[in-house]
């Protein structure tokens, strides 16, 4: 959910900055500053190890905790598994929506037909898994 908000963030600013208001010859300020330190740390790889290897730790982390014998209640640890369940599913909406945002991008479009393709790739995601799950029972 962060790594969203950063890239909503970053993508916004760049919209912002390419766009000026009438009238205006100054540069951007203090909001130019904090957007190009952010877009430079979300690019670097450092950060993508980071945040890779404390995912993985948490999800694995709450799934350990919650399947294991370590004295936790009942009810936190089906809470716990119920957490990884929900990070995961995030995660991999994560990767379709803005798997399709920047392959449009990348072809040249703008960025609301990118949001428009990610929203339309996440629905359709999403459809085909409420028909998965109707059919077969899959979940729960």
């Amino acid at each position: 959910m962060g790594l969203l908000v950063v890239t909503t963030f970053i993508a916004v600013a760049e919209v912002g900055g390419k766009r000026t208001a009438p009238g205006r010859d100054e540069a951007g300020g203090r909001y130019e500053a904090v957007v190009t330190a952010l877009s430079e740390v979300v690019r670097t790889p450092v950060v993508w190890a980071v945040s890779f290897v404390g995912i993985t730790v948490l999800v694995g982390g709450s799934i350990l905790l919650g399947v294991g014998s370590f004295g936790i209640p009942t009810g936190i640890a089906g809470t716990l598994v119920t957490v990884a369940y929900l990070a995961v599913a995030l995660l991999l909406i994560g990767f379709v929506f803005l798997g399709a945002y920047f392959a449009t991008r990348s072809r040249g479009l703008g960025n609301a037909q990118g949001v428009a393709v990610g929203s339309l790739a996440t629905g359709a995601a999403g459809l085909v898994l409420i028909t998965v799950q109707l059919i077969f029972g899959v979940v729960g």
